[in-house]
């Protein structure tokens, strides 16, 4: 059986894209926004890869 490493999924590959993404429009906003909803929406962002990452590598420990 192969494994991949969990940087080598596309599903990750695309989160990380998409979190980039966001970091940038975000950065450009006013500061209120920025510090209030602009950083829920960017650790929403963050998590994804994140919870990815944290699945594989449980799923790879069994």
């Amino acid at each position: 059986m192969v494994t991949k490493r969990f940087q080598d999924l596309q599903v990750y590959q695309l989160s990380e894209s998409f979190s980039d993404e966001i970091w940038k429009i975000i950065n450009d906003w006013k500061p209120l926004p920025k510090d209030t909803i602009g950083k829920q929406i960017i650790k929403a962002a963050d998590s994804i890869d994140a919870n990815i990452a944290e699945r594989r590598k449980r799923k790879l420990s069994r």
